[in-house]
């Protein structure tokens, strides 16, 4: 479980305090696939960044599983169970994928066990295992190679931030199978930022945020013609139009 407990985060801007995240209260419940949806500038991926450790709040606390991990590192929070997948994967010159996905795996994983979490996302495995994860990767490869390495690491708690930015339509079809095999499952608790109504049907909850406030929250099934209709000014995407 991961609780949100009177949680804030601002910035200075012009001289001014910007606030981005403002006093927020909320419980992600375990082995669910919670999409935070709503508005550009809402807040949303500055919550992940939260969530992994990657900002820090200016108030309040993060308590995860009934541990306060509020001022822990990023590296001990990923001890404890926390993946965060970036919006933009970072690029590794001179590392291999397979070396990456061991790494991730945290064991000498086999050639066969490494390609196996290749194939799951939709990569021919012996085509990448071997190559750098470098520029030679377009956007679509490199964020499956990433959603690949969190499977790897088999993570209570997985964070993804936009995972269908900059990715080509049939990178994005791969990875709702992906999504949907995850929320299948049941094994552990997701977190998505998104505003794509595919991503939005995967879930099991919905949250909308926007102004740093939590607007309305529910199930996929009680909060889907509300988001879809643009609530709050949201701006949701169809499977049509990331076609055109």
């Amino acid at each position: 479980m991961l609780e949100f407990k009177d949680l804030c985060f601002a910035v200075e801007e012009n001289g001014k305090e910007k606030v981005i995240i403002d006093h927020l209260n909320y419980t992600i419940d375990d082995n669910k696939l919670t999409v935070i949806t709503g508005p550009n500038g809402g807040g949303k991926s500055t919550l992940a960044k939260l969530i992994a450790g990657i900002e820090r709040p200016t108030q309040g606390s993060i308590v995860y599983n009934g541990v306060d991990i509020t001022d822990m590192s990023i590296t001990e929070r990923a001890r404890l169970g926390v993946s965060y997948a970036f919006q933009q994967p970072v690029r590794f010159k001179g590392v291999k994928v397979i070396d990456l996905i061991r790494l991730a795996a945290g064991e000498n994983l086999s050639v066969a066990g490494a390609c196996a979490y290749l194939s799951e996302v939709g990569l021919c495995a012996r085509d990448y295992i071997n190559r750098d994860v470098d520029t030679s990767l377009s956007g679509g490869e490199l964020k499956r190679i990433e959603i690949a390495s969190v499977l790897a690491r088999k993570t209570p708690l997985s964070v993804f931030d936009e995972p269908e930015a900059g990715i080509d339509l049939w990178s994005f079809h791969n990875l709702i199978k992906v999504f949907e095999r995850m929320q299948s499952k049941k094994e552990n608790t997701i977190i998505i930022i998104s505003h794509q109504e595919r991503i939005l049907k995967t879930a099991d909850e919905i949250v909308i945020l926007a102004a740093g406030k939590i607007k309305a929250s529910g199930s996929r099934d009680e909060m889907l013609g509300q988001v879809l209709g643009g609530a709050d000014g949201c701006r949701f995407y169809s499977e049509q139009e990331c076609e055109e």
